[in-house]
């Protein structure tokens, strides 16, 4: 089983630099080990199984919550069969879409 999921914490009422706090989820996915990507919105965590990475999920809420009272989390997910590596095999299938390349 592959499992990924693109998810954006933020911490509510702290103002709007968010930066340091939201860093603090970011800490605990580069801990977790688990193949991770961050960009300008989310961050995406790849597992093997869903305990796996909404463990990784849970704890990275747990650390906004720690420095605010009120924490918004927005969730995508995409599991199916088969081995990982899809944070890096899906752009890659765009990037040769893009080139010109075969699929």
């Amino acid at each position: 089983m592959s499992v990924l999921v693109a998810f954006s914490v933020t911490p509510i009422g702290v103002g709007e630099d968010v930066g340091e706090i939201v860093a603090e989820a970011v800490r605990v996915v580069r801990a977790s080990g688990l193949p991770n990507r961050t960009d300008a919105m989310f961050t995406t965590v790849e597992g093997d199984t869903w305990d796996e990475v909404l463990a990784v999920v849970k704890d990275a809420v747990a650390a906004v919550e720690a420095r605010s009272s009120r924490v918004s989390l927005v969730l995508k997910a995409d599991a199916r069969p088969g081995d990982g590596g899809r944070l890096e095999s899906k752009v890659a299938s765009v990037e040769r879409h893009l080139s010109g390349g075969a699929a």
